[in-house]
């Protein structure tokens, strides 16, 4: 009787990775590309208000982490052997989350590029709640990569906690040069084959190449 019990939890175990597996392993849900195309629209004006309106050399303090690039993407890859697509979006949510607060924080009320960045946040929240939607809740739950995991735990630190070396200082254009790049990188179903950048499509099935790119 003990037997058979492990038996059908056994199975039931199996059955629960097969079908999550296809999730975990699946593209960008379509439902996804609308919010995103959305929010592409409104980065593409970003050279105007995220560089004209702001001081020559302006920049912000952001962790080290959030400065999120195309490079740092090609190195996790190599780092986690058959890392899933799913946990970098993940991650790309949560870095970029903690970008707009910052450029937003720093913007007095009347700043001619407050509105435009407001709007960049709710079109990002709303490319997120799609995404949250868009997968099963176990997806969420599953144990991230040490590499990824190590990376999330800087991300949601405290701010008081964190060590001075670990701040650095970047243009609010630079980071939402990042924020575009990254996405189209990570999305790419969503987007022209123009607009996916060479360093991200092109490297993603070459181990060779990615490994000169970070080099």
């Amino acid at each position: 009787m003990v037997q058979l019990s492990t038996s059908v939890y056994l199975l039931g175990g199996l059955l629960g990775l097969f079908l999550l597996s296809p999730v975990l392993m699946a593209p960008t849900p379509a439902s996804m590309c609308t919010p995103l195309r959305t929010l592409n629209n409104s980065l593409g004006h970003r050279r105007r208000y995220m560089k004209h309106n702001f001081p020559i050399n302006y920049t912000i303090r952001v962790h080290h982490k959030e400065i999120f690039k195309l490079s740092d993407i090609n190195r996790m890859r190599l780092q986690v052997k058959g890392l899933d697509e799913l946990v970098l979006q993940r991650l790309w949510f949560q870095v970029n989350q903690g970008v707009l607060k910052k450029i937003i924080r720093v913007m007095p009320e009347r700043h001619p590029s407050r509105p435009y960045t407001t709007e960049v946040e709710r079109r990002f929240r709303d490319a997120e709640g799609v995404f949250v939607q868009s997968h099963p809740a176990e997806v969420f739950q599953q144990e991230l990569p040490e590499t990824i995991q190590d990376t999330w735990d800087h991300l949601t630190e405290e701010p008081d906690r964190v060590p001075e070396s670990s701040w650095r200082f970047a243009s609010p254009k630079s980071l939402l040069d990042n924020f575009c790049h990254t996405m189209h990188c990570l999305f790419s179903e969503c987007f022209a084959s123009t607009e996916a950048p060479r360093d991200c499509e092109y490297n993603k099935g070459n181990p060779l190449v990615k490994l000169q790119a970070i080099t």
